[in-house]
């Protein structure tokens, strides 16, 4: 649902209104905003009852919004310099732009021309290197303390074993017990 929100925004926003901003101030914002979501899902992740859970609703928010900052950087780019890439982009063409380049398919469509375009395309894909690598390592990681930390569940207790002697179940004879003598025909018993 997130997501729907994001794209919706993404599409709904007045864009065209930021052109007169610096691109590297945008960035930098939109960065710093997604850093701080991130360490509050983190938060968030450590805190929750389903650790997991919360990990997959961070990633479903997260990538996203990390995937419309340089959508909206790039359509921004566009409108401030015409230029910037082989063709005009709309919104559409930003965020396939933008996830053709996440993906590392990059049909080459469309291609960034200018010297800017290209530092920002070369800084997104370093960032998606680091938020694949290292983003969803801090996720897991948050992950498996949230469940460390949680004490083991109450259930019931393990079945109390009344037999004497371990069974080796390779063997299917009793292991630890002692080896009896064997009786010969016509003996009495012990």
């Amino acid at each position: 649902m997130t997501t729907i929100v994001l794209v919706a925004l993404y599409y709904l926003l007045p864009l065209d209104h930021l052109a007169s901003v610096p691109l590297t101030v945008l960035l930098v914002a939109g960065l710093l905003i997604l850093l701080v979501i991130s360490a509050g899902a983190v938060r968030e992740i450590l805190r929750a009852e389903y650790p997991a859970l919360r990990a997959a609703e961070a990633l479903a928010t997260t990538v996203p919004l990390f995937l419309l900052l340089f959508a909206s950087a790039y359509y921004v780019m566009e409108r401030a310099s015409p230029d910037s890439f082989s063709h005009s982009l709309t919104r559409t063409d930003a965020l396939y732009f933008v996830v053709t380049t996440f993906s590392t398919v990059g049909y080459g469509d469309i291609t960034a021309t200018s010297q800017s375009a290209r530092l920002v395309v070369t800084a997104q894909m370093l960032l998606d290197l680091l938020a694949l690598g290292l983003g969803v390592r801090v996720l897991l990681g948050a992950v498996q303390l949230a469940r460390q930390a949680r004490p083991a569940p109450a259930g019931p207790a393990a079945p109390v074993r009344t037999d004497p002697a371990p069974v080796d179940q390779a063997a299917g004879d009793r292991a630890a017990a002692p080896e009896q003598p064997r009786q010969r025909p016509g003996e009495p018993e012990p």
